[in-house]
C-alpha cells in the first residue's frame, strides 16, 4: 500500500473532484452510471453537494468480520495502538483503526446485536451504530463520496445515503432519520488487553490483499483541512484539527477539547440535565504517520456515567498515570472504566454513547454545540 502525504493526496483526488464537478452539472448522468437506486428527490442535503470521489464500494466493507485472541493480535498489534470497543451482552470486541482505516466500515454481530462499526480518516471518528432500522437490519458499504470531508456510506437495502460522523440519512428514504449510536470508545491496545483479557479482536484475515498498519495520510495532524473536500468556513471556536469528545443528550451537544482533557485528565460536565465524567489517559497513538504504530501521543478519552449503584462518584486523576481515584471511596479506576483497587473493585462505569472528531468535521454539522473550555 502507498504512504499518501496530503500533498499526494491532493494529486490523488485531483482527477477524481474534476470528474465530480462535471458530474454535478448533469448528476443524474452520475447517478446512472454507478446504477443507484437511492430517491434523490427525498433529501436534507442537495445531491450535488456531495463530494465524489470514486466509485460506490470501491473500498471493500467487512461483511464477515473474523476476530482473534488477544493472545494472537499481540503479534502484530503494538500496545500504543488505538481500537474501537464495542461490547454488548458480555460480547467484547475490538476494532484496530490499523483495519478499520482501510476499510471504513464493519458489518458485525457483537452479542446478538448487528451492528455497523465504521471510521472516517479524514475526520479522525470511530463511530458504531445498531443496524436494525424500520423492521429490518441494514448493511452498510462506502458510497463513494464525502460530505464535508466525512465518510458518506450507504445502506444496502434502500441505497439511502448516510453521514458517518452523526449516523444522520442524507439523501434517499431515510433522509432526516437517525441511526441508533452504540458506544464504541477508543483506547490504545494495551488498555483493552489489560482491561478485557477475554476479549476479541477484529482479525487481519479479511480476505482482502491489504498492508495493515502502514500510515496514510501521514503529516494530516498538523496540516490544515483539505480545502476541496470542506466547503464550510471553519468554527473558529477551536482550533480545525483540534480532537473534541463529543456527548449528546436530547438536544443539548457539548464537545470537551483534547486540549483541556490532557491538562486535567478529568472532566465533568452536564448535556441534557444528565452529568457525565469524561477521563482522558496518555498512551495512544495518533494513526498519521508511517506506520500506525508510531504515531504521537494523542492519548484516548471515554464518557461515561458517574453514578455507581446509585451513587454520584467525583473523579479525580491519580498519582499512578493513566488512572483515577473517585473521593467517595477512595477506588482506584482505569480509563477503560473499571476498579480495580478498593471497596468498588470489581466495578465498571456505564460508558456513555460519544465520539471523538476533529472540530472542523463536528461543527460543520453540528453548530449548536458547547465548548467546554478549560
Amino acid at each position: 500500500m502507498r504512504i499518501l502525504t496530503l500533498a499526494c493526496l491532493a494529486t490523488v483526488l485531483a482527477t477524481s473532484h474534476a470528474a465530480a464537478q462535471r458530474q454535478r452539472i448533469v448528476p443524474s448522468e452520475w447517478r446512472e452510471a454507478q446504477g443507484w437506486r437511492t430517491d434523490w428527490s427525498n433529501y436534507i442535503l442537495h445531491p450535488d453537494s456531495l463530494t465524489v470521489t470514486g466509485d460506490r464500494d470501491r473500498i471493500p466493507s467487512l461483511d464477515a468480520p473474523k476476530f482473534e485472541t488477544i493472545a494472537s493480535a499481540s503479534r502484530w498489534l503494538s500496545d500504543r495502538e488505538p481500537v474501537a470497543v464495542v461490547s454488548i451482552d458480555g460480547d467484547v470486541r475490538a476494532y484496530p483503526i490499523q483495519i478499520m482505516s482501510v476499510h471504513d466500515i464493519a458489518n458485525d454481530v457483537v452479542g446478538e446485536t448487528p451492528v455497523v462499526v465504521t471510521f472516517c480518516i479524514l475526520c479522525g471518528s470511530a463511530m458504531a451504530f445498531d443496524r436494525r432500522f424500520e423492521g429490518q437490519v441494514l448493511e452498510f458499504s462506502y458510497a463513494g463520496a464525502l460530505n464535508n470531508s466525512n465518510l458518506v456510506m450507504y445502506d444496502r437495502q434502500t441505497e439511502t445515503l448516510w453521514a458517518q460522523a452523526v449516523g444522520e440519512g442524507l439523501i434517499g428514504e431515510f433522509a432526516g432519520r437517525r441511526l441508533t449510536f452504540v458506544p464504541a470508545p477508543v483506547m490504545s491496545f494495551k488498555e483493552f488487553r489489560e482491561n478485557e483479557p477475554d476479549g476479541r479482536v477484529l482479525s487481519r484475515d479479511t480476505g482482502f490483499d491489504r498492508e495493515y498498519g502502514r500510515g496514510r495520510l501521514t503529516d494530516y495532524d498538523t496540516a490544515p483541512p483539505i480545502a476541496r473536500l470542506f466547503r464550510w468556513d471553519v468554527d473558529q471556536r477551536l482550533e480545525a484539527k483540534e480532537r473534541v469528545m463529543v456527548i449528546e443528550h436530547g438536544d443539548d451537544i457539548v464537545a470537551v477539547p483534547y486540549s483541556a482533557l490532557s491538562e486535567r485528565r478529568v472532566i465533568t460536565t452536564e448535556v441534557g440535565g444528565e452529568e457525565y465524567v469524561v477521563l482522558w489517559g496518555p498512551g495512544t497513538a495518533s494513526i498519521y504517520a508511517e506506520r500506525t504504530a508510531d504515531g504521537i501521543d494523542v492519548g484516548a478519552a471515554i464518557a461515561y456515567s458517574p453514578v455507581v449503584d446509585g451513587r454520584r462518584l467525583r473523579f479525580r486523576a491519580a498519582e499512578q498515570d493513566g488512572r483515577f481515584t473517585d473521593r467517595e471511596t477512595g477506588s482506584t479506576w482505569t480509563l477503560a472504566g473499571n476498579a480495580v483497587d478498593g471497596p468498588l473493585a470489581g466495578r465498571s462505569l456505564e460508558p456513555a454513547v460519544h465520539g471523538v472528531h476533529f472540530w472542523f468535521v463536528w461543527a460543520a454539522y453540528r453548530p449548536e454545540t458547547k465548548v467546554v473550555r478549560r
